[in-house]
């Protein structure tokens, strides 16, 4: 099931890309054809690039592809594998509570945001509500630690570090 939300999530990530990507050629056709550029093409770009990097976090976790060191944990996984499971563990738990905190300052500026009708654009030419932006990043970040929590207890449980990448 949770492999499942944060493929999901990683779903709706990928379709953001093209969107960010539509978004991007059709200001350059604008800047090309009419000389100007397409109003908050910057601002709406980079609210689309927070969001699309915290939809796939959880998938990127369970793949194994976050920048860590796998060197000794790899060497110690060989020799003295309950310790690296260990070490695995602690690591997970470690990002877990990392992204926990950081998911609830988020979901503190969401509550902000819907209730205060907080807007990003410039009043009069085009705006569009910020909350979206703000729900996509706590979404990612509650299931990126659901998914910390989850190899931690697969790595103290099984007895076996995750090393390498790829889906195991």
């Amino acid at each position: 099931m949770l492999a499942w939300a944060g493929d999901g999530l990683a779903a709706v990530s990928t379709l953001l890309i093209a969107v960010l990507m539509l978004i991007i050629c059709a200001d350059a056709v604008a800047r090309n054809t009419m000389g100007a550029s397409l109003p908050l093409v910057s601002e709406l770009g980079a609210s689309l690039l927070v969001a699309i990097v915290y939809l796939a976090l959880a998938t990127t976790i369970r793949a194994n592809r976050l920048a860590r060191t796998d060197m000794v944990l790899g060497s110690l996984a060989r020799s003295r594998p309950r310790l690296a499971a260990l070490l695995s563990a602690v690591y997970d738990l470690i990002g877990a509570f990392l992204l926990a905190l950081v998911c609830w300052a988020g979901f503190l500026s969401l509550a902000k945001e819907y209730r205060g009708d907080l807007y990003i654009g410039i009043q009069g030419v085009l705006t569009f509500p910020s909350w979206p932006f703000g729900l996509a990043f706590v979404l990612g970040l509650g299931v990126a630690v659901l998914q910390f929590l989850h190899q931690s207890w697969l790595a103290l449980t099984g007895g076996r570090a995750r090393t390498g990448g790829g889906l195991e």
